[in-house]
């Protein structure tokens, strides 16, 4: 016998009373389990949908509080045949009807494709309930495009997860401004919806396209390919193993400060990567923190397990709130009693049965927890339900470093909430940035000074005009670029066999982004690239040739006449004063033998030799020879000198003119006509140049002219009327460039500038060259030396503008830039600044001109002549004041004083001291030693010295 206390009896009667209570209940909850019947279609390798739902029907058998039993009927749904899907469809249809079990759902997991249409066109010709997770946004479901009221109430979509998280690249690429970006993305995404659709309306060029599979080096060359798209900013959709792939399948050029990568994947794991030293933007689901417990019993208990585990868990609760949703309805009387249900052979395209049945309001009213997400459903009666629901979660923004093989550093910068329209939440901003690919373009150019000049001193190298102008459009576009030169020096050129090559080849191959530089803009280039809008004025050619140098000379004036001329002169001059001596010295009629007979005359001039040679040269001068000799003689010898003289310096003044005139006489080539009609002077265009494009071309058509006159003038078949009007003795079109085309081959085209520039250079009277070339480099070379000029005017204008590749979106951006820089007068100051204020300007004097008058360079001799005359009269006057100064002057004695001074002179007996002059001493003798003192005396009494 046992003995029970009284406690403890409480309690196990309590126990059995609690254990009879829940048999009651559950066999009450057994007679009210509501049973629903379900076509299941599912995709064939959509693991996680089927492990989803058969996780559902688990679920529910083991948690007998929901009171629901199902009945599921599973389809596998294959891609490619519709007949086939269509067929097995309908058979389990048929099926279903004959067995009375006709299925309340149609539960569709087909992603896109022909799967999904083929369910859709079944459901909306049958009418049947149909809840589908299938891809793409209303416009996209074409089988359900166009609903009526009643059908959008029965037929309904909720987007999957992965139909949702591409929409991430579209916030990513508006929040970040991205301008490239290349999509990648493998098998658990489909994208075929996506392609027009994920960036629409934003100024983004895109390249959606599916991750390699054959291998790594397969993936490298996707790569490369879409890197000479100028893409830069890379998407990888996939799993966390092709992620990996296609990381190690990049060159580590790839991974620098001008490409961004975005790994975006289902899964929650981690990446690993064989790569090192890269740095990527990585973003993964992560489940609400208020379904964690919940996620983790199905996980544990239910084993729901199936990767990704958010797509696992979206279908779960998708087809639990399904299946609730439909026992609502039947518990509810929602439901119609005497649906009917049409078969497949019944259907003749317009006998759908009609449906008054609401499942979309019933669905939105679930209010079941989820185990991931919560699902973002539109209540709204008014607005589209079908591609506008789906399961709102988060998506973690972190930046993940990959070093050594391996993850390092991973920090969460922010999130995204799921949708078609949200926005990034960043917690930091500054990291964020630091992870977008810096826009870095390839720029090509052509050296070409003042556009392009080498300098090791700038930040990229080179300085001029157009880098100042790319610099400029940096700013309002917002990139940076790398310059190099082009290996063949080209703007770019096609020849016979339609082959390009400069930069205009660059840009097709995809190896340049921009090309830079004094590019003109031609229709042929046009067709392979695109051009901004120019950038600099209409530019031609024009001619460069050497500045013909007058040597100049300060006695340019003693070069008129030869040398030899100059000597005969000066010995006419010596023999003819000479002569003019002789004869005054002999002549009885002269003044110095005839004193007497010309004493009453004022002018008493004697033509001694110094006097005679006084009289030739003053006689060539405005001023005169002053009075002529007396003698008849010597007065024909004066009147032969002075016509001499006349003709001499006639002569003489008209040479000078002549010869400083002809040294500022004009080229005798002043336009491309006159060049064309001399044989003298050579000329030539740089190979390859736009110049020589245009030479070329011109001569090719007058000679298609030619050709065609020529057919014409000879065509038998036409009337002697027609045959009249052409009947002409000369061709009535010029040959001008034809000639001129085959004299600049003959003249061998220089290859470069400089060699262009030498060839001016080292051109002589004999063999001229002139060089034809665009206005802007030849006004440029004429600046900076002053051994070159420009001759005549431009012709063949063509503008300047930015090459870019074919299509690309640069064109637009920078054609923006290019009109906000001409408003603002931004363009006007580079070209003063470069033509005007450059440093490298060459000072030059300046050139003669007819208007102008004699230079100093060449008439400055005669100041010289003033200054040494002067000159020479100073030191004259020098030596006459030294003379008489200091000469020994002569003294008046008396005879007395000389008396006694002979007799002192004991030395010399009979000789008067020196500078001793006898004369007699005494008041009588005054007056007549009066008019020596002047002459005698040291200091004369007018004297003053000034020294």
């Amino acid at each position: 016998m046992i003995l029970v206390k009284p406690k403890t009896s409480k309690i196990l009667w309590l126990v059995g009373f609690l254990s009879l209570l829940s048999s009651f209940s559950l066999e009450i909850a057994a007679q009210t389990t509501q049973n629903i019947n379900v076509l299941f279609i599912n995709e064939v390798d959509n693991e996680p949908a089927a492990k989803a739902v058969d996780v559902v029907l688990t679920y529910l058998k083991k948690n007998i509080r929901y009171g629901l039993s199902v009945q599921l009927d599973s389809i596998e749904a294959n891609k490619s045949d519709a007949k086939v899907l269509l067929e097995a469809i309908c058979n389990k249809y048929a099926t279903s009807i004959e067995k009375k079990q006709t299925p309340h759902l149609i539960l569709d997991t087909t992603k896109s494709g022909i799967a999904s249409e083929t369910v859709k066109s079944f459901t909306q010709a049958l009418g049947l309930p149909t809840i589908s997770a299938s891809y793409g946004q209303q416009g996209d479901l074409r089988q359900w495009r166009d609903l009526d009221e009643a059908k959008q109430k029965y037929l309904l979509q909720v987007m999957p997860p992965a139909d949702i998280i591409p929409e991430v690249i579209r916030s990513i690429v508006t929040h970040l401004n991205i301008t490239n970006a290349a999509i990648l993305y493998d098998d658990s995404f489909v994208m075929d919806h996506k392609y027009k659709s994920l960036l629409q309306n934003i100024q983004t060029r895109h390249v959606i396209t599916a991750i390699a599979k054959d291998g790594t080096q397969e993936r490298a060359e996707q790569i490369e390919k879409l890197r000479n798209l100028d893409i830069n900013n890379f998407f990888i959709l996939g799993t966390l193993q092709s992620i990996r792939l296609v990381l190690e399948s990049v060159k580590p050029a790839y991974f620098e400060r001008n490409f961004a990568w975005h790994a975006i994947t289902q899964n929650e794991g981690e990446i690993s990567s064989q790569g090192d030293n890269a740095t990527i933007m990585f973003l993964k689901p992560m489940a609400d923190s208020n379904n964690r417990d919940r996620l983790g019993l199905l996980r544990t208990t239910y084993n729901l397990n199936e990767e990704p585990l958010l797509s696992s868990a979206f279908y779960f609760d998708l087809a639990l709130r399904s299946f609730l949703t439909i026992k609502e309805m039947l518990q509810s009387g929602a439901w119609p009693k005497d649906m009917e249900y049409l078969n497949c052979d019944d259907f003749q395209g317009g006998n759908t049965p009609a449906r008054n049945l609401d499942l979309r309001d019933y669905f939105t009213k679930i209010t079941e927890s989820t185990s991931y997400g919560t699902f973002d459903l539109v209540t709204q009666s008014t607005q589209p339900f079908n591609g506008h629901s789906f399961m709102k979660f988060d998506m973690d923004i972190s930046v993940l470093q990959i070093r050594g093989g391996s993850s390092v550093n991973s920090k969460s910068i922010g999130k995204w909430v799921s949708g078609l329209n949200s926005e990034l939440i960043v917690k930091d901003e500054e990291q964020m940035k630091n992870l977008t690919a810096d826009t870095v373009y390839r720029i090509f150019t052509v050296v070409q000074a003042p556009f392009i000049i080498r300098d090791e001193t700038a930040p990229k190298g080179y300085k001029g005009y157009c880098i100042d102008l790319i610099n400029e459009i940096a700013a309002i576009v917002h990139f940076d670029y790398t310059i190099q030169e082009v290996e063949d020096g080209k703007f770019g050129n096609m020849n016979e066999n339609a082959e390009w090559n400069g930069i205009v080849k660059k840009l097709i191959d995809k190896q340049a982004d921009i090309g830079l530089g004094s590019m003109s803009v031609m229709a042929e280039r046009e067709i392979v690239i695109d051009f901004t809008v120019p950038y600099y004025d209409l530019v031609g050619i024009t001619i460069m040739m050497q500045r013909p140098s007058s040597p100049s000379s300060l006695f340019k004036f003693l070069t008129v006449l030869e040398t030899n001329v100059w000597l005969c002169i000066l010995a006419a001059y010596f023999f003819t004063s000479f002569l003019m001596w002789i004869f005054d010295r002999w002549s009885p009629y002269s003044y110095q033998n005839n004193r007497e007979k010309y004493k009453d005359d004022e002018e008493k001039r004697e033509f001694n030799l110094k006097e005679c040679l006084w009289f030739c040269m003053t006689s060539l001068t405005p001023q005169g020879g002053g009075e002529a000799p007396k003698n008849l003689s010597g007065r024909l010898v004066a009147a032969t000198w002075w016509l001499f003289g006349f003709i001499i310096i006639a002569s003489y003044t008209a040479n000078l003119a002549a010869f400083l005139t002809v040294s500022r006489l004009d080229t005798p080539v002043e336009s491309l006509d006159d060049l064309a009609k001399q044989y003298k002077i050579l000329y030539a265009p740089l190979n390859g140049s736009s110049a020589m494009t245009y030479f070329e071309r011109m001569a090719n058509i007058e000679q298609m002219f030619y050709e065609i006159w020529k057919d014409l003038s000879l065509n038998d078949s036409l009337t002697p009327l027609q045959r009249s009007k052409l009947a002409v003795w000369d061709y009535p079109v010029s040959d001008k460039y034809t000639k001129m085309w085959q004299a600049m081959q003959e003249a061998h085209l220089p290859a470069t500038l400089d060699e262009a520039v030498a060839r001016v250079r080292n051109s002589t009277a004999a063999t001229g060259f002139a060089f034809l070339g665009d206005a802007t480099d030849i006004r440029y070379l004429q600046l900076t030396n002053c051994d070159l000029q420009v001759v005549g005017e431009e012709f063949s204008r063509k503008p300047y503008a930015i090459a870019v590749q074919q299509g690309s979106h640069l064109k637009d951006q920078f054609n923006n830039a290019i009109l906000t820089l001409l408003n603002k007068r931004q363009l006007e100051k580079l070209k003063e600044k470069w033509w005007k204020n450059d440093e490298a300007q060459a000072k030059c004097d300046k050139p003669e001109d007819q208007s102008d008058g004699i230079s100093i360079q060449n008439i400055g001799g005669v100041f010289i002549v003033i200054f040494v005359g002067i000159g020479m009269a100073c030191i004259t006057l020098v030596f006459e004041y030294w003379w008489y100064r200091y000469r020994k002057n002569p003294r008046i004695i008396d005879v007395a004083e000389a008396n006694a001074e002979r007799s002192n002179a004991t030395d010399h007996p009979g000789k008067l001291a020196d500078g001793v002059i006898l004369g007699n001493s005494g008041e009588k003798f005054e007056k007549s030693k009066a008019a020596l003192r002047p002459r005698f005396n040291q200091y004369p009494a007018t004297f003053k010295p000034r020294f």
